[in-house]
């Protein structure tokens, strides 16, 4: 097959790249996956949005994907500085469970939340079943760029060139977020291996070199990617909040076990944060700034995960992207209006895309998703397809499944009941509602006004909008 030509933005270089697979026809990503000692915000997700969309679009233009996102279940912790708890072990001990059964479970909610917004399964692999690997890494690169501490082993970042290039601000940003340990000789030198201090126990450590312990954060992606794609692979992918001290500690970490000054990945990209606007003030969601919404939170008010991938392709993945209810309401509606436009085709079988009158939609589509995943220009050509009148519906069909492939919203596999969903505070269930909109309907054929506005008013009163002469023909909303 022959491959379309994408370019994508490289974090490191600063510069719009054209992507060049190391093993041709195949394309490798590493994406930085979750700590799972919590669930996952949805500003998280949508990391993990871009990632698909990425590896979508990879697909797209004609490669065969192998796609890595780890689960971390020991390494981290409460911030990206080398002080402080491990996640793991203080929501364990919060929650007066095992690790084990803190990262299980969260693994397993954060998996179904993929799943819900339409995320391909990659490939899942868990930093504990690598610890062994990581040990061996750090055996590896001590004697050249590491020194002890009674507290663990760490990574001198004078030892390697330029250490610290991809990130932005540096003194601001990054080693500004590193708390002092005493003894290390920079400040940006981040831990390999964290040993037990003595009379204590964890609950996830480890025999090493060190002492019993367990390893750094950083450490344990640079030997995943290594173990699962080879050094170098093609492209490694994260939130902009690890551009400033994860990335950089990996690269390093790549620089010293590799005797190589490349970074370990020929492209880094970033997406930018979710920026939470509810309360009418700005500031990037986190879990540390207290209240953070999930994606159940989402559904719990009545949106479909899907209105939220479409609110995330409606801006670039490098652009800060702004949250409000009502923009995700505008999202849903839009991803409605989408839904019914593709519900006439369902009944077409299939066909090709190749057709005159989409060959302008369909170059339009290409150089947006080749214009480093240029989303929101991609949607309109897709809705610009949706629109077109007077053509066989099989065509038609094969060029939004086309688009559709690129974007996730599964067009075809949802209707408009899917999207209406009943809020978690609802006093009534759907099928109360539409016996009594039966009931207004038929008192509005009688001329029984009196009657009807009444059960209109009871449905108010309970929550339910009832929305006459909506051109989307949903009749009510919760």
């Amino acid at each position: 097959m022959t491959q379309r030509t994408l370019s994508l933005f490289n974090s490191l270089t600063r510069s719009l790249e054209t992507f060049e697979p190391i093993h041709p026809g195949e394309a490798r990503v590493y994406t930085c996956g979750p700590t799972v000692y919590n669930y996952q915000h949805v500003g998280n997700m949508r990391a993990y949005i871009f990632a698909d969309t990425l590896g979508r679009a990879l697909r797209w233009a004609g490669y065969d994907l192998t796609h890595v996102v780890n689960i971390t279940d020991v390494g981290h912790l409460t911030s990206d500085a080398d002080a402080g708890d491990d996640k793991m072990e203080k929501a364990a001990a919060k929650a007066g469970k095992s690790a084990w059964d803190i990262a299980a479970h969260y693994q397993q909610v954060f998996e179904d939340d993929l799943a819900r917004l339409n995320v391909r399964k990659p490939q899942h692999p868990k930093a504990t079943d690598y610890v062994e690997a990581m040990i061996e890494w750090g055996k590896s690169i001590e004697e050249k760029h590491c020194y002890r501490l009674e507290s663990g082993l760490y990574f001198d970042v004078s030892t390697v060139p330029d250490y610290g290039r991809l990130a932005r601000a540096v003194t601001d940003e990054g080693e500004g977020r590193i708390e002092t340990v005493e003894g290390k000789r920079n400040a940006a030198d981040f831990a390999i291996w964290r040993t037990t201090p003595s009379g204590e126990t964890r609950q996830m450590e480890w025999d090493s070199p060190w002492g019993r312990g367990a390893p750094g954060w950083h450490i344990e992606c640079s030997v995943m990617s290594a173990e699962l794609l080879g050094h170098p692979f093609d492209i490694h992918t994260g939130g902009i909040d690890h551009r400033e001290i994860h990335h950089p500690n990996e690269i390093a970490q790549n620089q010293a076990h590799n005797c190589s000054e490349k970074s370990g990945a020929n492209i880094w990209m970033h997406n930018n944060f979710l920026v939470d606007r509810r309360s009418g003030e700005l500031g990037k969601m986190s879990k540390s700034s207290g209240e953070f919404l999930t994606l159940q939170a989402l559904v719990d008010r009545g949106f479909h995960p899907l209105a939220y991938r479409l609110l995330c392709l409606q801006a670039h993945y490098r652009s800060e992207l702004e949250f409000t209810w009502d923009g995700l309401g505008a999202a849903l509606t839009r991803l409605k209006r989408m839904v019914m436009a593709a519900e006439r085709l369902k009944e077409d079988g299939a066909g090709s895309p190749e057709h005159p009158k989409f060959a302008p939609l369909r170059e339009k589509f290409a150089v947006a998703v080749s214009d480093d995943l240029n989303t929101p220009i991609a949607l309109v050509a897709l809705e610009e397809a949706l629109a077109v009148k007077k053509v066989d519906g099989s065509v038609k069909r094969a060029v939004v499944e086309e688009m559709d492939a690129v974007l996730g919203l599964e067009l075809f596999a949802l209707s408009r009941t899917d999207l209406r969903l009943r809020p978690a505070s609802a006093e009534l269930r759907e099928e109360e509602i539409e016996a009594q909109l039966v009931r207004r309907r038929e008192a509005r054929a009688a001329k029984d006004f009196a009657t009807s506005d009444a059960i209109r008013a009871e449905l108010a009163g309970k929550g339910v909008e009832v929305m006459d002469g909506d051109p989307l023909g949903w009749e009510w909303a919760l």
